[in-house]
């Protein structure tokens, strides 16, 4: 049944949000699912670091019944290539005697073989994650290696794969031209040649804030590096032997999360030490998501946003460095585009050129052109897509709000009212929304688009909100991964925040709409003075 709506839901709300912002406080390299991909990463390359057999259980129960990893379609290839090659790595190490542990491995292995061989022979598209052309080339390499190391216990080779990006990337660290830094992040797959690159070292003890691209840098050094090996004896234990993709995320989830949160209003006042770290975390290049990734339009936008409605506000001139013109990169010579990066710039610069001195003249021409870039890229059904996330409705929520708030309303307002009958024709059966079932998470950023951007409550919307509340205030074990690194995961505080600043929308709602009222717009007072980081 969905939950009562009475006068206890508010508190319940705003103690939810303190106890989130605690948490943010408490434990800084914050809180992410752990993944398939980069744990198989660990159980190939790093069977001597603590916690082995627990990786190798996990990678065996997260094992689908069709013999893949990870979620339908091409989103299965990452994870099942790495746990593949995990598992075959194991059984080259493991003694050839035909013990009962090794017989379970076996029989995982030759099931997620034949389901990683029917995708590839299928043609399964390569999933807009990061590095995945990179890595699944480089893994069916080596799962081709095993399968004849095993002398042809499990069949033959795997379908070609499309090796033309990986070899370029080879040949560009044979050489001594500057490489991206963003590969690093995928450091694990990058080869031999990746350890001639004397520019790779670690940053708080990780590699591109990963602990698979860390530990394969481990094992190309001659010399122990203890920050490095720190590194990844505190990621193992904090998460009991399986691992995260990208660790620590520190900046990434407190902006996310508080920017979510005083959005709608909810009063919430991490400590001046929080505050003090995410505008120390803006360089003058802007702000990285983790400690050795390169610098982000996406980070360095919300965590701008988040000091501004928190009363913090800092200049966003680093911004300018991202932008393209018509819109704005994720990150320097970014293959595509983000409308969810461009959404939260919106937001940021959205904000100074209404309240700061000179923001009007510095950034609402930015502004301007950036919500008619963002209009355009909507989809004839109303739904925005992007490639940070699996869900449509993460991105059309985003993008709604972002207009919602700061484009003129000639831009603004028939683009949110498409996206508003989206999210109304695409509600399930059960109240909730989702691509491909009803998720909480899903749900709460539906309820955003419906609520969160001050459009008149109709009758419709109230319906779907009322039926909405079961789903929403559901409390699920864990949140399906959604959310894109090399392969899916769940920033867990971050949709957590998302869920309860939709909660406080849709009680607020259910209480005192009455008659087409609606939910204010961008809740909360914009307001402070611009500071430098």
């Amino acid at each position: 049944m969905a939950p009562a709506v009475g006068a206890e839901t508010g508190p319940s709300v705003t103690a939810a949000a303190r106890d989130l912002v605690a948490l943010l406080e408490r434990e800084p390299a914050g809180q992410v699912s752990n993944s398939v991909y980069e744990t198989g990463r660990l159980v190939a390359d790093a069977p001597w670091l603590d916690g082995h057999g627990r990786r190798l259980a996990y990678l065996l129960a997260q094992q689908s019944a069709d013999g893949s990893w990870g979620p339908a379609g091409g989103y299965a290839l990452v994870p099942t290539a790495s746990a593949v090659q995990g598992l075959l790595a194991e059984l080259v190490r493991a003694d050839p005697a035909g013990t009962a542990a090794r017989a379970e491995l076996a029989a995982a292995t030759a099931r997620g073989l034949a389901a990683l061989a029917r995708r590839l022979a299928d043609g399964t598209s390569m999933p807009d994650t990061p590095a995945a052309d990179l890595i699944v080339p480089a893994l069916a390499a080596r799962i081709d290696a095993h399968l004849t190391e095993l002398g042809g216990e499990f069949g033959p080779a795997l379908p070609p794969v499309d090796r033309r990006r990986v070899d370029a990337v080879a040949a560009l660290l044979a050489t001594d031209h500057p490489v991206p830094s963003k590969l690093w992040h995928a450091y694990e797959v990058l080869g031999a040649a990746a350890a001639t690159r004397t520019e790779v070292t670690p940053v708080e003890g990780a590699v591109g804030a990963s602990p698979a691209a860390t530990a394969a840098w481990l094992a190309h050094r001659r010399t122990p590096d203890r920050a490095a090996r720190a590194y990844l004896d505190a990621v193992v234990a904090r998460h009991g032997g399986p691992v995260p993709c990208c660790t620590p995320i520190t900046t990434f989830e407190r902006s996310w999360s508080l920017a979510t949160l005083v959005r709608v209003g909810l009063p919430v006042t991490p400590s001046p030490g929080l505050v003090s770290e995410l505008v120390a975390a803006l360089g003058p290049d802007g702000a990285a998501t983790g400690p050795g990734l390169p610098t982000d339009a996406d980070t360095t936008s919300a965590t701008l946003y988040a000091l501004a409605r928190l009363g913090h506000p800092v200049d966003p001139a680093s911004l300018l460095r991202f932008d393209l013109g018509t819109h704005f990169c994720t990150w320097q010579g970014e293959d595509g585009h983000s409308i969810t990066t461009n959404a939260h710039v919106l937001e940021a610069l959205g904000w100074h050129a209404r309240n700061a001195r000179d923001g009007a003249e510095r950034y609402a021409p930015r502004v301007t052109r950036l919500a008619g870039w963002l209009r355009d890229a909507q989809q004839p059904d109303g739904q925005w897509a992007d490639r940070w996330h699996a869900s449509p409705y993460y991105a059309t929520c985003c993008a709604a709000l972002a207009l919602a708030g700061y484009a003129p309303a000639e831009v603004a307002d028939a683009a949110v009212d498409r996206a508003a009958d989206w999210v109304l024709a695409t509600q399930r059966d059960d109240g909730g929304w989702g691509r491909w079932s009803t998720t909480t998470e899903e749900t709460a950023y539906a309820v955003h688009v419906l609520l969160g951007a001050g459009r008149p409550i109709r009758p419709r919307v109230r319906e779907a909100v009322l039926r909405a509340l079961e789903p929403l205030c559901a409390e699920p074990t864990e949140h399906p991964p959604l959310w894109h690194d090399k392969d899916l995961y769940t920033p867990i505080l971050i949709v957590r925040a998302a869920v309860i600043a939709a909660r406080r929308l849709a009680f607020a709602a259910t209480e005192t709409a009455r008659g087409g009222a609606s939910v204010p717009r961008q809740q909360g007072a914009d307001q402070g003075m611009i500071t430098t980081a």
